[in-house]
């Protein structure tokens, strides 16, 4: 099988270009791969179509990056903070750029992946009916259901499908297969929605490994385009049985894009002049070290035998 283990500036320079379509954030509010939004701001992607389940303040940096001229999402902001700045300031004053929204509730987005996962052109959905989504969202129709007696209105959801959908996945081996545990949002439908995947992991492990707990795999491997190590590469996020959320950095980014200027200096900090993941670890230093779990809580063993 082929080796799919690259660093992650090779991954996002020869599958993300300009004008995609890029998922993040699948986890809902875990193992979001921060470390692929700063690289993406690094090699200044433009024109990106961001497709965002629950990012946390992810896409609200690529907005502030002028990474973003679409977004697909029921909000963008910071989880500790509100609604975030960058995001507010594009909306209401085109700055750096104007962007289209494409509002969608949690649930209907999730039915957009999902669709787009599974070939489906469409998902009837009821829980929007009624409100201001229908008038804010151009994409989604109202209709009836054929199957019901008498009427009863739906809302169609057009499917997603993502170009490039980017996940963090405690561990993989190098042909892309891969376990994750925890919380996983809809990370399954965003990565067997798009038309590349890219995977960050904690720690790259055997084949083996993998193969003796199948019904932990994320995505199948041969779905991966990518493989990229990336120890702790969702901080400030969460990552279940590695990294505690980092809430006094979402709160100091929170107070540092209150506006262009000061956006600009924490970038210039955090992302340019850290050069990566690895200047980005240096520069955490003792912090990290505080975030990391360090206890341990195991789940029970399944017996996989079949004679």
């Amino acid at each position: 099988m082929k080796c799919k283990l690259v660093d992650l500036s090779e991954a996002i320079a020869a599958l993300v270009r300009d004008g995609d379509s890029v998922q993040l954030g699948s986890g809902l509010e875990t193992a979001i791969p921060f470390a692929a939004t700063f690289e993406l701001i690094r090699q200044r992607r433009q024109n990106l179509h961001m497709i965002s389940p629950i990012s946390d303040a992810s896409t609200d940096m690529l907005v502030g990056g002028g990474c973003v001229t679409e977004v697909s999402a029921s909000w963008i902001g910071n989880v500790s903070g509100g609604l975030g700045h960058n995001y507010r300031r594009a909306v209401e004053k085109g700055e750096p750029h104007s962007i289209k929204v494409n509002d969608y509730s949690n649930l209907s987005l999730a039915m957009a992946l999902f669709a787009g996962a599974y070939g489906l052109p469409y998902a009837p959905v009821k829980s929007i009916l009624g409100s201001d989504i229908l008038k804010s969202n151009a994409n989604l129709r109202s209709a009836e259901n054929p199957f019901a007696e008498g009427s009863e209105p739906v809302v169609l959801v057009p499917a997603l499908r993502p170009d490039v959908s980017i996940h963090v996945v405690q561990r993989a081996d190098k042909h892309g297969n891969n376990h994750y545990w925890g919380s996983s949002g809809v990370a399954k439908e965003a990565a067997l929605a798009a038309e590349k995947v890219i995977l960050i992991a904690q720690e790259i492990v055997e084949p083996e490994v993998i193969a003796s707990d199948p019904s932990r795999v994320l995505v199948p491997g041969f779905r991966v385009d990518a493989v990229c190590h990336v120890p702790f590469g969702t901080h400030p996020s969460p990552l279940t049985g590695y990294l505690k959320r980092d809430n006094e950095f979402f709160n100091d980014y929170h107070k540092g894009s209150r506006d262009p200027e000061h956006y600009a200096e924490w970038a210039e900090e955090w992302i340019f002049d850290t050069s990566g993941p690895d200047g980005y670890q240096q520069k955490l230093g003792n912090r990290l070290k505080d975030l990391r779990i360090k206890g341990e809580q195991f789940g029970a063993p399944a017996n996989y035998a079949f004679e």
